[in-house]
């Protein structure tokens, strides 16, 4: 009978323990996704942009305000690269909610996204997390398109 009772102690111990939790400091497991399929939007919670034609005056000027802060250090408004990429052609490039998911979501796409994955590849650093707001990255967005030439309003 001890043994018995040693076996299922050992078992239920096993069991109150046996979900394997992250040490302080790692992320918390993600929880399977299954096939990921690649439609071009990146991973995140951005999954529809609707774009302003022509582009917000006042939201390209604080996307402008928040490039030059957060963004300028490691890229450019033209093609070339520096830490990162440069800006020119992006929305050409990539669709806005890749941009978007890109911005607010970098961690998860630099580990998910594909193309996300192949600019990690050929610039070798992490874009750190500037910690944009929806509505911040929505303005740095519009201020990518002003970039690339698309018509401001009241320009």
């Amino acid at each position: 009978m001890k043994k018995y009772s040693f076996f299922l102690l050992l078992t239920l111990f096993a069991l109150a323990c046996g979900g394997e939790k992250p040490e302080s400091g790692d992320k918390p497991a993600r929880p399977n996704r299954g096939v990921v399929v690649d439609d071009g939007k990146g991973v995140g919670e951005i999954t529809s942009v609707e774009l302003n034609n022509p582009l917000n005056a006042e939201m390209v000027a604080h996307g402008k305000e928040i490039s030059e802060l957060k963004c300028a250090a490691c890229h450019r408004l033209t093609a070339q690269r520096v830490v990162g990429p440069g800006w020119a052609g992006v929305t050409t490039r990539r669709k806005p909610e890749w941009i978007m998911n890109m911005v607010t979501n970098v961690e998860v796409m630099l580990d998910e996204d594909p193309a996300a994955q192949a600019l990690l590849k050929e610039c070798l650093t992490r874009m750190p997390n500037q910690n944009l707001t929806l509505d911040d990255a929505r303005d740095v967005l519009e201020f990518m398109y002003a970039n690339d030439g698309q018509p401001v309003a009241g320009n």
